[in-house]
């Protein structure tokens, strides 16, 4: 077995002593725990001396021990603490080094996504003093032609601030590339002479970011765990999804990934995880006493986790047409949050605490099966005077293609809390509208009083929570109330958080929040093996009967709501789909 990455150094007392940098210092895992117990009043002046997404001081994550007790952390006085503290961090600081690696640095998602959030991190001071972005691939690149292209996508969206153009410049400055194949150890050695460098003797932290196909991910792990790791600090590697076709193959990556890291140095990122909405799911659930009370089989009548694009494959049908929809949307993001929605309160807010108790959901739900689901594929439509293409007019996709770009899904947990609770996927390419959002129906009122007011449709009288993930962000309950006037006329309002209207400040995107949990150690919205395991192994048995009987979809007009089949499989369960009213319904 090769060498693994070597992991950072640790210790079991309360201070080490570092010879390299010959002074006394503590220990990240509990000196970043004390300082979070003995002084919360600090209000550092960047966010690596704030706190993760998670709430705690950066670097603090997922780590044991601490120094309750200490005589260091008794004693203080309030008026020396924040100066004692802060002396104490700008000199670990200043010793210390992150060096951002972004393999596969020429392609789309680097450019559209990585490298904008690595510089809205640094402009809002939520990266160390001491960092460097390294671009990895094999288009031949200067330094400063990769700062040419990546300058394109940077925006200064958080805010209209002067230093704007200032604030690129710097982070420009501090962006490199270095050309080379993914299977190459000798280019890895390079590009690690090149870190050490930049690095000038430092503690060396090392993030590599994998934007690349996953048939090439076991190649560069190895290459990286060879010659490219940190010798003195820690080094974490961020994966990309699709994470394997199918239980077996998703397990086979996961041996190959672990010839060379530990688990706890995988990082497997959803970026659906990092949605403000899907943040705010716990928050909502776990610290309002209206609603918990409200979670379970007794009061909720069915869950629907909907996901739409208004759009096609347009040209990235090669892709798409290797997975579909099932893969690429359904057996990943929308299970994660279903996940998050239907678990157990947890011990704590740490990662692993959160994530035994998402495995449990995933383990308590039956495989899905054939009955239990619908897929469909959008064929060319003619709208308002202008053709729109079906999806195997795609030069990119085969003209036989039956992958499929709908899929609707009937799934159940069974557990005591949700014991036939229907919970209800749908995804889909080139519908009527993008929309994200979790939709949370009621059970109809006993005896209602005001039954007559709704007529037969009880359905009408149903209160209704919705988060709205994506676009404009919202949180929103649907409830019953009489309309002003002498008669009795009743009405299906809404109570409304609509985020731009109470909260104007910009939202960060997803990959600015996980990036800085990467770099945080904080694991909690990053999935785990085990977990990826029970996901897996309830779709893999409804993909390989998908494909070995050959199941065509059924077809949906480009911009429309997508196959009837939907329908009646929500009907099946007497069920109806939120998102058949109006725009904002």
């Amino acid at each position: 077995m090769a060498a693994q990455i070597t992991p950072p150094p640790s210790s079991s007392s309360s201070l080490a002593f570092s010879s390299e940098f010959n002074v006394w210092k503590p220990m990240r895992c509990c000196f970043f725990k004390w300082v979070s117990q003995v002084c919360p009043r600090i209000r550092p002046t960047n966010h690596f001396r704030i706190k993760s997404s998670n709430g705690h001081p950066l670097n603090a994550v997922s780590m044991q021990g601490g120094m309750d007790g200490s005589p260091l952390a008794k004693g203080i006085n309030p008026e020396e603490q924040e100066e004692f503290f802060i002396d104490i961090l700008d000199k670990e600081e200043a010793l210390s080094t992150l060096s951002i690696t972004v393999v596969g640095a020429s392609g789309d998602l680097a450019k559209k996504k990585i490298f904008p959030a690595l510089f809205a991190l640094y402009y809002e001071d939520c990266l160390p003093k001491n960092f460097i972005v390294f671009g990895y691939a094999r288009t031949k690149l200067t330094d400063e032609e990769l700062r040419n292209i990546i300058s394109t996508t940077l925006t200064c969206r958080i805010d209209k601030r002067e230093n704007c153009k200032d604030k690129m410049e710097q982070f420009l400055k501090r962006c490199f590339y270095h050309s080379g194949e993914y299977n190459s150890e000798e280019n890895f050695a390079e590009l690690d002479s090149k870190l050490k460098k930049k690095e000038a003797g430092k503690l060396s932290n090392r993030l590599f970011y994998l934007s690349i196909p996953p048939n090439i991910f076991v190649d560069v792990v190895r290459c990286a765990s060879m010659k490219a790791s940190s010798a003195n600090g820690w080094t974490r590697v961020i994966v990309e999804k699709p994470f394997g076709r199918d239980s077996e193959s998703s397990a086979e990556l996961t041996r190959c990934l672990k010839k060379y890291l530990t688990e706890d140095q995988i990082f497997r990122i959803d970026h659906y995880l990092g949605k403000e909405l899907v943040e705010n799911l716990s928050v909502l659930r776990f610290s309002n006493l209206i609603f918990e009370p409200l979670w379970s089989r007794t009061y909720i009548r069915n869950v629907q986790f909907i996901f739409s694009e208004d759009f096609g494959t347009e040209g990235r049908g090669g892709y798409f047409d290797n997975y579909g929809i099932i893969r690429d949307i359904m057996q990943n993001h929308l299970l994660q949050i279903l996940a998050l929605f239907a678990m157990e309160t947890p011990v704590s807010l740490d990662a692993e605490d959160i994530r035994n108790e998402k495995v449990k959901v995933l383990r308590s739900m039956k495989p899905l099966e054939l009955e239990d689901v619908i897929i469909g594929q959008y064929k060319g439509h003619n709208k308002g005077g202008r053709a729109y293409p079906g999806y195997t007019d795609d030069s990119t996709v085969p003209k036989n293609s039956i992958t499929p770009t709908f899929a609707a899904a009937a799934l159940f947990i069974n557990n005591a809390r949700w014991d036939g609770v229907p919970f209800l996927m749908k995804a889909g390419k080139a519908l009527h509208r993008k929309r994200a959002e979790i939709r949370v129906q009621f059970r109809h009122v006993p005896g209602n009083l005001y039954k007559r007011n709704f007529g037969t449709d009880l359905d009408k009288a149903t209160n209704e929570l919705v988060l709205r993930v994506q676009p404009d962000e919202a949180i929103y309950l649907k409830i019953n109330n009489k309309v002003p006037g002498l008669g009795m006329r009743l009405d299906r309002s809404d109570l409304n958080l609509l985020y731009r209207a109470r909260y104007p400040t910009e939202i960060p995107d997803a990959y600015e929040r996980l990036l800085l949990d990467a770099i945080a150690g904080e694991r909690r919205l990053f999935i785990r093996s085990d977990e990826l395991d029970a996901a897996w192994s309830l779709f893999t048995p409804l993909l390989k009967e998908l494909e070995a009987k050959k199941i065509a979809p059924e077809l949906y007009p480009y911009g429309s709501r997508g196959p009837v089949g939907a329908h009646y499989l929500a009907a099946k369960y007497n069920v109806r789909w939120g998102d058949l009213g109006g725009e904002d319904d």
